[in-house]
């Protein structure tokens, strides 16, 4: 189902068919911190395993997000990105503002994410450091992109 946000000049879309992917996998792959050399192909199949919001000024994709999620109590919010020249315009909140209050993820009991470089931003959304740490697991494989 397609949703389209609008504020002003600039737009947001969960329909897969209208993202820019290789935009998107531009930015991942070259300037990201998180899936620097992500092959293409993970890259569209990330994508086609999510549900995504494209953020437009006008008919160019300058932002992207995904969520991991079952739809009813898990979320996982990753890939999270505003092109340099179009930061520091709010348009971060806006997307973060979409996607807490998107129709598809309403009623979600546990949100995640990881990030190094934007506390500030998802602290405003309700999220916190882990309240229980030794709780949680995780399986890392160290993958170097290049050779996948």
């Amino acid at each position: 189902m397609e949703v389209i946000y609008k504020k002003e000049t600039y737009s947001i879309i969960t329909d897969i068919d209208k993202l820019d992917i290789g935009m998107i996998h531009k930015y991942l792959s070259e300037e990201s911190y998180w899936a620097q050399n992500i092959p293409m192909q993970l890259v569209k199949q990330s994508i086609e395993n999510s549900l995504n919001f494209g953020l437009f000024h006008e008919t160019t994709q300058i932002g992207f997000a995904r969520v991991v999620t079952d739809k009813t109590k898990f979320a996982y919010l990753c890939d999270v990105f505003i092109v340099e020249s179009y930061q520091k315009k709010g348009l971060s909140s806006w997307l973060m503002e979409v996607i807490m209050n998107h129709c598809e993820l309403r009623g979600i009991r546990l949100w995640i994410l990881a990030t190094t470089s934007a506390d500030w931003l998802y602290e405003k959304y309700g999220f916190t450091k882990l309240n229980q740490p030794e709780r949680y697991m995780e399986k890392r494989n160290i993958i170097d992109y290049k050779n996948v």
